[in-house]
C-alpha cells in the first residue's frame, strides 16, 4: 500500500466520476505495505479506497474482485468493489489496472486481546465458509513454488546460519506437502495476509477484513496459521501467547469444525506460515521497488517466529483436554 504511482486529484476525480461516486472532496497517499498503490479518497457520497495494481495483472485480478464481491453478497463484512455503468469492477489509471472499494469503517486493533482474536478467529472461519461455492481458482502466488523459486535469489544476502535454517525449512515444508495427509487438508479460497493491520475494528466489534490481494486457493489451515503468527504473538519476541492463540482457534473451531488431520499438521503450518513471511521480507528487504513513502518490513522478525516454531511447536487442544 505504498505510493508507485503519483495519482493527481483530476485523474482520481475522472475514475470517481466515471463509477458515479460524486465529486472528489480529498485524497491521501497511503503509506503502509509495499505491494500496490493506494490512496484513501472521499466524495460526496462516502469513502473509499483506491487502488493501483502494481505486480498483479489484469488477467489476475478478477479472482480478487470477484471474491471480494462474492463474500460481501454472503453477508462477510470486506470492502465492495465499485461498478461502472457496465458493471465492470476492473478499472484503468495511468495505464494500470485499478479498483475503487468502499473503505471499512473504525480503525486497526494493534494490541489485540483474547477477545479480539476470537472476533478474527470465528469471521475467519464464516468467511472459509462463504467462499466454498466461488467458482474461480487460483493459486496462492506465494505458495511452495514461490518459495522453491526464491530461495536461491535470496540466500545470497543471508548468513551462513540463515542459509543454513532456510534452506533446511524450505525442505521440510517441500516434504510436508507432499504427504497425503497435507494433501488432505481443507481447501478453498484464503485471504493469505490477515494481520492486525488488514483488519478493523470499530470500538471494540470487528467491521471488516480487507487487502485481499495476496488471497488464492490454499489450505484453511495456512490461512488461521497466518493469523496465528500475528494476532497471538508478542511482537518483540515472537513468542505465541497461548491463551489469545486458543481463544482464535477455538472461536474458528466452534464455526467451521477443524477436522483432525488440520489438528495434527497445526504445528506444521505455523513453520509454513513463518517460512512465507520470513522470505517474502527478505524478498522485500533485499531487492526493493522505488515507491514513494516506501517501508520494507524487517525479516528478522519472522526468522525469530520461525525458529521459535521449529523449537517449540505449538498445538491447539479443544475444550476438555482432546487434541
Amino acid at each position: 500500500m505504498a505510493v508507485f504511482t503519483e495519482v493527481s486529484p483530476s485523474e482520481a476525480a475522472g475514475l470517481l466520476a466515471t463509477l458515479n461516486l460524486g465529486a472528489l472532496k480529498s485524497m491521501q497517499g497511503i503509506n503502509s505495505g509495499i505491494e500496490n498503490t493506494n490512496y484513501f479518497v472521499s466524495t460526496e457520497q462516502g469513502d473509499f479506497v483506491l487502488t493501483l495494481f502494481e505486480r498483479l495483472s489484469a488477467e489476475q485480478l478478477p479472482f480478487y474482485l470477484n471474491l471480494m464481491r462474492h463474500l460481501a453478497a454472503r453477508g462477510i463484512p470486506v470492502p465492495a468493489p465499485q461498478p461502472d455503468a457496465q458493471g465492470g469492477i476492473l478499472h484503468s489509471v495511468q495505464g494500470k489496472p485499478a479498483a475503487v472499494v468502499t473503505r471499512l469503517k473504525g480503525r486497526n486493533q494493534l494490541a489485540p486481546q483474547a477477545a479480539d482474536c476470537a472476533q478474527v478467529g470465528a469471521m475467519l472461519a464464516r468467511m472459509h465458509l462463504a467462499g466454498q461455492d466461488y467458482a474461480a481458482q487460483q493459486p496462492n502466488l506465494r505458495g511452495l513454488p514461490w518459495w522453491v523459486e526464491t530461495v536461491p535469489v535470496v540466500k545470497p544476502h543471508l548468513s551462513a546460519e540463515q542459509a543454513a535454517l532456510i534452506d533446511s525449512e524450505l525442505g521440510f515444508q517441500v516434504e510436508l506437502a507432499a504427504t497425503p495427509e497435507h494433501q488432505a487438508l481443507p481447501r478453498g479460497p484464503i485471504h493469505a495476509d490477515l494481520f492486525r493491520d488488514n483488519v478493523m475494528f470499530d470500538g471494540p466489534t470487528l467491521s471488516g477484513f480487507f487487502d485481499f490481494y495476496f488471497a488464492g486457493c490454499d489450505t484453511f489451515g495456512f490461512d488461521i496459521a497466518v493469523c496465528l503468527n500475528d494476532w497471538c504473538i508478542d511482537l518483540s519476541t515472537g513468542e505465541l501467547d497461548g491463551e489469545r492463540a486458543q481463544a482464535f482457534v477455538a472461536a474458528y473451531d466452534a464455526e467451521r469444525r477443524l477436522s483432525d488431520v488440520e489438528l495434527a499438521l497445526l504445528p506444521a503450518l505455523l513453520r509454513s506460515a513463518a517460512m512465507r513471511f520470513w522470505l517474502s521480507r527478505l524478498w522485500d528487504f533485499f531487492l526493493p521497488r522505488d515507491a514513494a513513502m516506501l517501508q520494507p518490513h524487517d525479516p528478522t522478525h519472522f526468522e525469530r517466529v520461525l525458529k521459535l516454531r521449529r523449537d517449540r511447536p505449538w498445538s491447539y487442544h479443544r475444550a476438555g483436554g482432546a487434541a
